[in-house]
């Protein structure tokens, strides 16, 4: 049985910092694309930033700069290091494995941007 389990969400001030987690199981973790996504509320879900190696990574342009992805293929985990957090960056975090014939979805953490 798969399951993608994230942590580390939470309120944070704008200008703070959080990192989430993402534990994942039943899967050969290194061989998977691991991404994490993002979805406001009345928005679409959007790819925030996604790891296939150690050395390959994607960001959206909304938050380069800002976060950073990383993954431990030793600890089937992979990280969302993000700083200088803004209100527009409110939203359910969701932890995603993918593969060419395969995918998998976390159950997502909040992350709250406030003062």
């Amino acid at each position: 049985q798969v399951q993608l389990v994230e942590s580390g969400g939470g309120l944070v001030q704008p200008g703070g910092s959080l990192r989430l987690s993402c534990a994942a199981s039943g899967i050969t973790f290194s061989k998977y694309y691991m991404g994490w996504y993002r979805q406001a509320p009345g928005k679409q879900r959007e790819l925030v930033a996604g790891i296939i190696s150690g050395v390959t990574q994607n960001y959206a342009d909304s938050v380069k700069g800002r976060f950073t992805i990383s993954r431990d293929n030793a600890k089937n985990t992979v990280f969302l290091q993000m700083n200088s957090l803004k209100p527009e960056d409110t939203a359910v975090y969701y932890c995603n494995a993918r593969q060419v014939g395969s995918g998998y979805w976390g159950q997502g953490t909040q992350v709250t941007v406030s003062s």
